[in-house]
């Protein structure tokens, strides 16, 4: 019997100026960015989460300490795949990816192709097994005022 095992995560980031907005591995066009230890990519972050968390080995944190300066502003897509590596090496296959960013502004739809496109690539997918997607608090909350962004994943991984 093939063992299947859902993953969810959660990351949200504080927006500030001064600091480039990365999404996806995408930098997009805005006068703030998330604030972070890293490069802050939430999107990145709550993916790999859901990721380590599908295979019950914990989360980015314990894997990649923000207390370690090896990862002062380290470009997340490098994170992300480590994170496979340690998945496969574990003996896990990434089935399928379900994303949703949480934020007001600014408006990302015109990137969502180039951010599937990279995790894609990072994590050796078909760009149809990875859904990015973008809601609004319409207002509500630290996203809506734009102090921040959150993002949701799910992910499918299946045991070898």
């Amino acid at each position: 019997m093939t063992a299947i095992r859902i993953g969810h995560g959660c990351d949200a980031h504080k927006l500030e100026e001064g600091r480039p907005l990365i999404l996806g591995g995408v930098t997009i066009p805005y006068y703030k960015g998330l604030q972070g230890h890293s490069d802050a990519d939430v999107l990145i972050h709550a993916l790999c989460d859901a990721l380590l968390g599908a295979a019950a080995m914990g989360d980015i944190g314990t894997h990649f300490p923000d207390t370690d300066k090896a990862y002062k502003d380290i470009n997340s897509r490098y994170l992300l795949r480590q994170v496979r590596n340690k998945l496969l090496s574990a003996g896990y296959r990434i089935g399928n990816i379900d994303t949703t960013l949480i934020m007001e502004r600014p408006k990302i739809q015109d990137f969502i192709p180039e951010i599937r496109k990279n995790l894609a690539s990072d994590l050796q997918l078909r760009k149809n097994d990875i859904s990015v997607k973008a809601t609004t608090t319409e207002g509500l909350g630290f996203a809506g005022r734009g102090e921040g962004i959150t993002a949701l994943a799910v992910v499918l991984i299946e045991k070898q």
